[in-house]
């Protein structure tokens, strides 16, 4: 047996495992009965794949009344759950094989850098600049409750100690095993309510908790050991690896995100922040024993202990005693002190009293740092670099707050603002609303350079406009309260030009947050590029911010650092999954250069979502597959709802994935700085992409022209019912209307669930073909061997290829689509077996992931769980359009189970 089936076989033990204990879980609370009609109803669905006909299935579904079908589809989601859980811990274990054979990802990364002296001296220039930086958001795509993840981290956990253990132990941890089965069951699934911004933000602490611990400390000093045998040094201030978060901060789009819901949110981040660093100093002050009796002590230690003494006479009185001979004990127990004083200032929203509390979190590593000092410089290097410097990595990278929150609004609401403020002084002629692009740059421009304040004290707005306004005030009060970290970036939706970004700068200097002529940049501004076409201007659009002289102030007083970012879901809904994958390339390469004309720093944040079709896909491939020069340290990325779970649930795993992400920023950083390709040959590629673009935008273009395709989507998949489930405090839609108006997320989650998942490659097929037809066969083949973009692209529309079913979509059709609009799913059968066909003859294969054997098989186990629940879906929503969408509630809970259920099984959402 190789080491693969090997851990292919434990995969499908630990699967079976938990499908009997599941089963008897059915059977102790529900009744043999239930066990027996799942079964039944999984050999239906394997019968009706098999072709024997789904006319048993669809009348049995038919006769089981509304609790029974409850209970159905709660199995088969408990089922999903159960494996998906399973299949997290043995990718884990998958990792560790591999690092112990091969070497981690960051110590395979710092080898290639050694490999290459130009890359190390590359290295230890820019490495203090290399930061990964996730951000998590509150989109809504995160199914699962909280109280169903913490059960199921529960069940990873013990499976992994069943795992290590002798099958002597099994029986005791299959015990503990079936307890936390029966509490999932006991669990509901489904929210009673939308969750609120603050809900949410708790949800994201429950994550950051977590990494907090061991998983980021354990990442970073793995990296910081491999890069100092490269020469390069990181100080345990150093953070190449940080966390930001949108939930509190997203106004873009979610009315319930109030600047009062944004001071909130940083309350509860900073109580939770400083209580994590509390823990982390209690580790010290029980670990750091060291007597000066034995070891020596810098005199800044000493200074500083007396200078804690006079500031903080009761920790003195208490603790000088009983440590006066352990020096760095007594000092984490005044940093302990301060920390408490601190939270308790924050909570109570005073000013700073130093030096009994910390005015900021570099006052509290200016503490630590004498600490470690003294300790370097008295024989106590190990133990510098143990607790404590875990305890400074920790406190670097968290902060206070936890996560950096950005501020996110639509461009729209600036202009109003700016409109609503010129028509009180009444001096604007003609008024601003009536200015085209060009007019309102030009006038914003002259309005950020000028002196004058905008908005007197006589100047009140109302509405709308006094809402957007009090959002840079409110972020004024959380930087004076919290200090400079907190917020760091204002980003822009909908940038389509100058005007949009400068309109929220000269607002952030009306609340205080700017001014030109002092040098004052509280807050950083980033344009989000979404469309097709403004990241077809992505240059140009920079370079013009940059030209203009305020604005390039503001960049310059904050580090000559500008951020952009882009967004993979608009582009994608708008013109298909190949020309945004493209056109964000493309876009990347020209706002790379425009950078370096302008000597700034690029800073791009990827807005990728948990699917394909929104950017999603493994991020290390992504990082490496973007264009060369583009990264030069720092990168940010959004980590949207499933995607969390799925990535940071189970700790070992969530370290194996920050470790590929940052080895692949690091790489990217200093190995990709030129070209790997010959620029002759990069140039053909690009026509040739040009070309594959064009024809397969045309393609997905000319499905959505059609004025039926509307109500085939709407009855082909629940996309009318999703707004029915609680998963997040964002509405699923910009204003009311049809697929215009609906977000990237839904339009993703609706194809998704009738498993047609459009978004993720149709159009493919069309633009391979015609690429093909035009001479270029070869040149494709060639792409996909020697080019990381193409390669990655291909590699990820497979994926999402393999998931589709056309046999189950069909049932989707047959039931609730009228006839006269089936054409549309002959329409999609016929550009899926082209995508099929044209997408092997590039790859090389027979049939799709025929080079990883062991994700085929893992898939077909889960569609025998899966056909089952798209076929009750199936029958609900029959059901549920019958009476017009206002049955009885246990038919809004069964069919909302089902979109739970196949969102867990898919592992997908938007």
């Amino acid at each position: 047996m190789t080491e693969e089936f090997d851990g292919d076989a434990a995969l499908r033990g630990d699967i079976r495992l938990l499908g009997r204990l599941l089963g008897e879980t059915l059977t102790r609370q529900v009744g043999r009965e239930l066990f027996d009609r799942v079964e039944r109803v999984r050999d239906l669905a394997r019968k009706g794949r098999e072709g024997a006909g789904t006319e048993d299935l669809t009348e049995l579904l038919d006769d089981v009344g509304m609790e029974a079908t409850i209970w159905l589809a709660r199995s088969f989601s408990a089922y999903f759950h159960l494996a998906n859980t399973a299949e997290q811990v043995h990718r884990a274990a998958a990792y560790d094989r591999a690092r112990a054979e091969q070497g981690s990802a960051i110590q395979q990364m710092a080898q290639r850098v050694a490999d290459d002296p130009d890359a190390v001296v590359e290295l230890r220039r820019r490495v203090e600049a290399i930061e990964l930086r996730p951000v998590f958001t509150a989109h809504p795509t995160e199914v699962a409750r909280r109280s169903v993840l913490s059960k199921l981290r529960r069940v990873g956990e013990l499976l992994e100690v069943r795992g290590r253990a002798p099958a002597v132990d099994h029986p005791a941890i299959d015990r503990q095993l079936a307890e936390v089965v029966d509490l999932l069951w006991q669990t509901d699934e489904l929210r009673r309510e939308r969750p609120t911004p603050v809900e949410e933000a708790g949800t994201v602490a429950f994550y950051l908790n977590d990494l907090s611990h061991s998983v980021v400390p354990d990442v970073v000093e793995r990296f910081v050991t491999q890069l100092r045998a490269l020469g390069a040094h990181l100080p345990p201030t150093a953070t190449p690896l940080r966390f930001g978060t949108w939930v509190g901060g997203d106004r873009d789009g979610n009315p319930h995100v109030t600047p009062e819901v944004t001071l909130e949110v940083l309350a509860q981040q900073h109580d939770l922040g400083i209580g994590l660093l509390l823990a982390c100093t209690d580790e010290v002050v029980t670990d750091i024993s060291t007597s000066s009796s034995i070891a020596g002590v810098s005199q800044a230690m000493s200074d500083s202990l007396a200078r804690d003494a006079d500031a903080l006479p009761d920790v003195a009185a208490r603790w000088g005693r009983l440590n006066a001979e352990e020096p760095y004990r007594l000092k984490a127990s005044f940093v302990r002190q301060r920390l408490r004083n601190t939270r308790a200032r924050l909570a109570e929203g005073l000013t700073p009293r130093w030096p009994a509390e910390y005015p900021d979190v570099d006052a509290l590593l200016s503490d630590l740092e004498v600490m470690y000092r003294s300790l370097m410089a008295n024989r106590g290097q190990l133990v510098a670099e143990g607790a404590l410097a875990r305890l400074m990595r920790t406190a670097a990278g968290f902060g206070f707050h936890l996560a950096t929150l950005d501020i996110r609004e639509d461009a729209e609401p600036h202009h109003a603002a700016m409109a609503a403020a010129l028509d009180r002084l009444g001096e604007l002629s003609p008024p601003y609303e009536t200015l085209d692009r060009v007019e309102r740059t030009r006038f914003l421009s002259r309005e950020l350079e000028s002196r004058r304040p905008l908005l007197g004290p006589a100047c009140v707005l109302e509405g709308r406009p006094a809402t957007t306004l009090a959002t840079f005030t409110a972020m004024r009060r959380a930087l004076d309260h919290y200090g400079p970290k907190v917020i760091e970036t204002y980003i822009v939706s909908m940038t389509k030009g100058i005007d949009d970004v400068l309109a929220a700068v000269v607002l952030a200097r009306e609340a205080g947050l700017v001014d030109v002529h002092s040098g004052l940049a509280r807050v950083g501004f980033a344009p989000l590029l979404e469309t097709v076409g403004e990241l077809r201007a992505a240059g140009e659009l920079l370079d013009g911010l940059l030209r203009d002289p305020a604005y390039r102030t503001v960049v310059r007083v904050r580090g000559d650092v500008q951020e952009v970012m882009l967004g993979y879901s608009d582009s994608n809904k708008e013109s298909g999954i190949t020309t945004s994958q493209w056109e964000i390339h493309k876009a990347q390469r020209a706002l790379r250069d425009v950078a370096q004309r302008h000597g700034v720093l690029l800073r791009l944040f990827h807005g990728r979502g948990g699917t394909v079709g929104r950017g999603g896909g493994p991020t290390h491939d992504a990082v490496l597959a973007q264009p060369f020069g583009v990264l030069e340290g720092p990168m940010k990325l959004t980590e949207q709802g499933e995607v969390i779970s799925d990535k940071y649930l189970l700790p070992n795993l969530a370290r194996h994935n920050l470790e590929l992400a940052l080895a692949a920023v690091s790489e990217a950083t200093v190995l990709h700085r030129t070209s790997r390709l010959d620029f002759d040959l990069l140039a053909e590629w690009d026509a040739t992409m040009d070309d594959f673009s064009d024809a397969a935008s045309a393609s997905y273009l000319s499905l959505l022209a059609q004025p039926e395709l509307p109500e085939y989507f709407r009855d082909s998949t629940p996309v009318e019912e999703l707004g029915e489930l609680n998963i997040a405090s964002r509405p699923p839609r910009r204003r009311p209307g049809g697929i215009e108006s609906l977000r990237a997320i839904p339009w993703v989650f609706a194809w998704t669930q009738s498993r047609q998942i459009i978004p993720g490659w149709f159009g493919v097929g069309s633009g391979l073909a015609a690429a093909r037809e035009a001479g270029h066969e070869k040149t494709l083949i060639d792409m996909f061997g020697g080019w990381h973009f193409f390669r990655t692209f291909i590699s990820n529309v497979e994926m999402v290829l393999s998931k589709v079913d056309l046999g189950i979509a069909g049932r989707y059709v047959e039931r609730l689509v009228n006839p006269r609009q089936h054409h549309f799913f002959e329409l999609i059968s016929a550009e899926y077996e082209l995508t099929v066909t044209e997408l092997l003859r590039i790859t090389g294969q027979r049939s799709l992931l025929e080079r990883q054997p062991g994700l085929t098989r893992t898939l077909a186990v889960r569609n025998s769980y899966l056909d089952p629940i798209s076929h009750l879906q199936v029958n609900l929503l029959a059901r549920w359009r019958q009476h017009g969408g206002h049955p009885d509630p246990l038919l809004r809970r069964a069919l909302l189970l089902t979109i739970n259920g196949i969102a867990a099984g898919l592992r997908n959402t938007g």
